[in-house]
């Protein structure tokens, strides 16, 4: 059985492959094996290699430079999408997809809801929608993953910076007015792979197609994140120039960015964990096992 994962060299393609090795051949095309941005090159990839399911971990995900290339991230964000659900569709397979808090519209302090209302501040988080919006309406088989604040124990991420930057100064200044669930992109396959039931030649989910949210249990902010980061840090032996005390929070408005923030990101979980069966983890223990393997390498 081939299971095609997207965007394998990032932080949620890497761990899918990780996850899903032990149910079949995992094809993880390169950027230089396949260009994602060409249509064609997709259609002649999927004809050749016929995967029994999808994972679609690629996406655009540079928000701020997303809103000088729009075509480029709807390209990616909504088209892609778009693409692999059709061919999913007609060849009678699922597609699992993972998309973002950013297609809400970040006002309020209560907990989105899978069926909240939508409202996209950003280029990024219209063209997240636009791909949530033509799944759902191409009859294939599906499941959706919002979740928020992807880090991983390797790449590019918010906990490796904020290592690198507590290693280097003695004082920060944090954004302490957005709130959401620092989610690892190893929570994130653990969950899609506890959604399917294994079969010699197929995987077939057992819940329900559609969209549901996922991320560790809790909140916070990017400033508690990145003080939470230190104190575990520090208490792990490393060496930092920082401490939790001398990290101070700043208003979203002190920090402008080309692409405006949603203030709430907070997603309430009841759906995925009444689906599954499980009460999702809380988001510092998620982080005490990441950064624990991030500092093992």
């Amino acid at each position: 059985m081939n299971i095609l994962v997207t965007g394998g060299n990032g932080q949620v393609g890497f761990e899918l492959q990780r996850q899903f090795a032990i149910f079949g051949n995992i094809l993880a095309p390169t950027r230089q094996e396949l260009d994602l941005t060409n249509a064609q090159a997709v259609d002649t990839f999927l004809s050749e290699h016929k995967p029994a399911l999808i994972l679609n971990a690629a996406a655009y995900t540079a928000v701020d430079k997303a809103e000088s290339e729009p075509e480029q991230a709807k390209r990616l964000n909504a088209g892609l999408p778009a693409q692999l659900a059709q061919y999913a569709a007609q060849h009678g397979i699922t597609l699992v997809h993972y998309s973002s808090d950013y297609v809400y519209p970040g006002n309020g302090t209560e907990p989105w809801q899978e069926d909240s209302p939508t409202g996209p501040l950003s280029v990024y988080g219209q063209t997240k929608l636009e791909g949530d919006n033509a799944i759902a309406e191409s009859g294939a088989n599906h499941l959706i993953f919002r979740t928020s604040w992807v880090y991983a124990a390797r790449g590019n991420n918010f906990m490796k910076t904020m290592l690198r930057l507590g290693r280097e100064r003695e004082a920060l200044s944090i954004v302490n007015d957005q709130i959401g669930a620092p989610t690892p992109a190893r929570l994130i396959a653990q969950v899609t792979a506890l959604a399917f039931t294994p079969h010699p030649s197929h995987l077939i989910p057992h819940i329900s197609k559609g969209i549901y949210h996922l991320a560790p249990r809790g909140e916070t902010s990017w400033h508690g994140f990145a003080c939470e980061i230190f104190s575990q840090a520090l208490k792990a032996g490393e060496a930092l120039a920082i401490t939790p005390e001398a990290t101070q929070g700043i208003p979203t408005a002190d920090y402008p960015t080309p692409a405006q923030r949603p203030l709430n990101s907070r997603m309430r979980l009841t759906k995925l964990e009444a689906a599954l069966g499980v009460t999702l983890p809380a988001w510092q223990d998620q982080l005490a096992l990441t950064l624990k393997e991030h500092l093992a390498t």
